[in-house]
């Protein structure tokens, strides 16, 4: 009697793949996370800017999807939008519906609802506008001549510098901490 050949385990199917796109992977958790927003499409969130414009997405960023309670047709987003520029999204709106319509495929969207809100966003870390990168401030004079004795003695030039940095972050720390 022949034996009968048993099909690989999944396990071992896993291992002839080879490398996975990281988003095969997440796309579970992903996809839990944003229907808790309301989000069926994760591609509303994930390339924003893609279905609006960069100029839209530089200042908006979608927050939920609501859905009403009648359970009528249409879904309300909730977009954050910096304070000053609510006026101009406002009269906009009807163009970002359809842009939004066009990702799910049907007018899932019947309403968007506007959140105005400093560049820092309401909820600390979620929202992040692009704004002017703040300078750092000068470093002390001491410290930089300081570091440079420290890695005076080392003759690449490339490693001196990056050394001149090392310990010009280490010295300032140590400034920091005493005082």
């Amino acid at each position: 009697m022949a034996k009968t050949p048993t099909a690989p385990s999944p396990s071992a199917d896993h291992r002839r793949r080879g490398f996975e796109p990281a988003f095969s992977l997440m796309s579970g958790q992903l996809r839990a996370a944003g229907e808790a927003r309301g989000f069926a499409v994760a591609r509303l969130v994930t390339h924003w800017a893609e279905v609006v414009g960069e100029d839209l997405a530089r200042v908006t960023r979608p927050v939920k999807v609501s859905y009403g309670r009648e359970g009528g047709l249409g879904a309300t987003l909730t977009l954050l939008v910096q304070g000053a520029h609510a006026p101009l999204i406002d009269m906009q709106k009807e163009k970002l519906r359809q842009k939004v319509n066009a990702v799910y495929g049907y007018n899932a969207i019947s309403r968007i609802h506007l959140t105005q809100t400093a560049a820092s966003g309401f909820a600390e870390g979620q929202a992040q506008f692009t704004a002017a990168p703040k300078a750092p401030p000068p470093p002390d004079p001491a410290l930089v001549a300081q570091a440079a004795e420290t890695a005076s003695a080392v003759g690449d030039p490339g490693l001196r510098a990056a050394l001149e940095r090392l310990a010009q972050n280490v010295l300032s720390r140590r400034k920091a901490e005493r005082g």
